[in-house]
């Protein structure tokens, strides 16, 4: 095996190495069936990995991009809460993979395979009630994938990095810096990237070895030989006070008995620049942030390479439009972006994210703002630091964003200042502020 953090030495004629080889041989399973409560209301009738991101996009498509763009094109979507969304927007967006040429995204809602009255009761359950079907594939080895992270990797460097170790386990590693560590699982690894020790939320993180100030911790990416992940979720499930979690459970085993490899995400990660992207947008703090990034002059994710191109579900809209206001005045646009059909009348919006078929109406001031498809703005309306949610219309004149107490009495608003407005919310101001049209 090669030294800590490099690529595995090639071996020349040796085509089971070879990326395309190993791709066609692996299936992946992106775990899509969580809430993400912490995003509030914006999961309240969506999963996690449903939640629109980055002006066009799902969550989603960044898990199953890398999977495509990696050359693994046999893929299962495992679902279980709220998953309507989430299935429609797979079967219009992701339906473009051929059964003939073994290619497919097939989608796995719990199968209550233990019992008719358990539903999936941890990550590694999910997979174990979808074994026959994963086995149906006779895959050599298992991608086991999160749903709900943004990021841009090269799994196929990964599965290589997996194969040439001799390891039956490797887990996918992002280098945190040691200080911030303590908030995550945290991988202790010798020079041989061999895990030692899986630690959770450590008060003092182990460092890498020869980088003390850096620390290795769970992406929640994991390669297994299919044979030894069969074995493992059969031990898991024979385990009463097993929770049947693969952070929790089957990891920590697989690192008992010295088996487990560390990937640092810096080996396989698509990087733009020097910058290695990984974000969990599971607060709604982190999701606004995330998204108004991508509309900075440098955004430090890329989604406009064509090289690693990301797909979703595309619906065939107009171009965006941008018209006087009802005097004749032009607007002002900067640092923002503008999805297929939004038609924006002479306002001023600034460092922002509108989603496809937003309409923003005359005299409006919109700033720091996501707003998510088919949103309609009411004129003279002043938006700041907000996400708005899908469908939602903003009454004529309505101002969010420059009165805490009154946001935080309306809508839901975050500590740092940042409003999430729903439909619901909305439909409830409306209904106190006329109570008659409520009891009619």
């Amino acid at each position: 095996m090669n030294s800590f953090g490099g690529a595995p030495e090639s071996r020349p004629g040796d085509l089971s190495l070879q990326p395309h080889m190993l791709a066609r041989r692996t299936i992946a399973l992106v775990l899509a069936g969580g809430r993400g409560s912490r995003l509030k209301q914006l999961t309240d009738s969506r999963a996690k990995p449903a939640v629109y991101f980055g002006g066009k996009f799902r969550i989603v498509d960044f898990a199953l991009s890398n999977c495509v763009n990696s050359g693994i094109r046999r893929i299962g979507v495992v679902t279980q809460y709220k998953s309507h969304s989430l299935l429609r927007h797979l079967q219009r967006g992701w339906s473009f993979l051929r059964a003939e040429l073994n290619e497919m995204v097939d989608l796995m809602p719990a199968q209550q395979r233990v019992d008719e009255e358990h539903w999936y009761r941890g990550t590694a359950d999910a997979v174990y009630q979808n074994l026959d079907i994963i086995r149906s594939a006779n895959p050599s080895y298992i991608v086991v994938l999160a749903g709900d992270h943004v990021y841009k990797m090269d799994y196929s460097v990964m599965l290589r990095d997996h194969v040439a170790s001799g390891r039956p386990c490797t887990v996918g590693c992002i280098e945190v810096p040691r200080r911030e560590a303590h908030a995550f699982g945290v991988m202790a690894v010798d020079e041989q990237r061999a895990i030692t020790a899986f630690v959770e939320k450590p008060a003092d993180p182990p460092p890498m070895p020869g980088r003390h100030d850096t620390s290795l911790c769970s992406m929640g990416i994991y390669v297994f030989d299919a044979d030894y992940l069969y074995r493992l979720l059969d031990e898991d499930l024979a385990d009463p006070k097993s929770e049947h979690d693969f952070g929790k459970n089957v990891i920590p085993k697989v690192v008992s008995e010295g088996r487990a490899l560390a990937h640092p995400f810096s080996m396989s990660c698509i990087a733009n620049g020097d910058v290695h992207y990984w974000r969990d947008v599971g607060t709604i703090d982190a999701f606004w942030s995330a998204n108004l990034d991508l509309a900075s002059i440098t955004p430090e994710l890329d989604i406009y390479d064509t090289n690693w191109p990301i797909w979703t579900s595309q619906r065939q809209l107009p171009p965006a439009k941008f018209i006087p206001d009802r005097t004749g005045m032009h607007g002002m646009t900067v640092n923002t972006m503008v999805s297929g059909g939004c038609i924006v009348s002479g306002s001023h919006v600034s460092n922002s994210v509108l989603f496809s078929e937003v309409r923003v109406h005359s005299f409006c001031f919109i700033d720091q703002a996501v707003i998510l498809p088919g949103v309609t703005v009411g004129s003279r309306s002043r938006l700041k630091k907000v996400v708005i949610d899908r469908g939602c219309r903003i009454p004529d004149g309505m101002v969010i964003g420059e009165d805490p107490q009154a946001d935080a009495q309306r809508f839901e608003r975050t500590d740092s200042g940042v409003v999430l407005v729903t439909r619901s919310m909305l439909e409830k101001l409306q209904a106190r502020q006329d109570p008659l049209k409520d009891s009619a």
